[in-house]
């Protein structure tokens, strides 16, 4: 299937590098990734097996292009490129059941690559245990919120106490893998 010219001006009418949320918990979020990365570096650091190791760099590697993406709002080009191509192409109208097929497969492929990380770290998991679910989750939101399902953006947009469940589950995310590698630092130390 080959990508029609107009894509790129159709892309750009809708979607320029900005910041994603330049509110402060927006900024709170990029500095909690920020947080993390620089735990999961410290973490990588520590003497440990080489598959934990190898762990801690991959995940600093996935949160710094998370920090990536959420400056430049890049999931929202995602939506972009997927809404212009659906008109251009002619199944907008049908959008909705490509953006479910999408979100299951995306679900699918969270499940797999949880049970392939279980599996491979099952071995390490009393000490990274906490920081794959918290990665798990993420990635899993982070691509499910580019999908652009409006009903699932409105759940998203949801407030409790003046916090949007967005922010609670990515915080939430976060702090699984920070604490964990702050344990994780620690442990020689207790």
């Amino acid at each position: 299937m080959s990508v029609p010219p107009d894509l790129g001006a159709c892309v750009a009418d809708r979607w320029s590098p900005v910041i994603g949320d330049p509110g402060l918990l927006g900024w709170v979020t990029v500095a909690a990734h920020g947080l993390a990365v620089i735990l999961c570096l410290a973490a990588c650091l520590r003497p440990s097996d080489s598959i934990v190791r190898l762990f801690w760099l991959a995940l600093a590697v996935v949160l710094l292009g998370l920090i990536i993406n959420e400056q430049l709002d890049l999931q929202s080009a995602v939506t972009a490129t997927g809404r212009c191509l659906s008109q251009i192409q002619g199944w907008y109208e049908n959008r909705r059941i490509v953006q479910l097929i999408f979100i299951a497969a995306i679900l699918m492929t969270g499940f797999n690559l949880a049970v392939f990380s279980l599996w491979v770290l099952r071995n390490h998991l009393r000490q990274i245990g906490l920081a794959v679910l918290g990665l798990i989750i993420l990635i899993c939101f982070v691509v499910i919120r580019a999908a652009g399902l409006h009903s699932f953006d409105l759940f998203l947009n949801t407030e409790v106490q003046s916090i949007r469940i967005n922010w609670i589950l990515e915080l939430t995310s976060l702090a699984l893998i920070a604490v964990n590698a702050i344990i994780f630092i620690r442990r020689d130390r207790m």
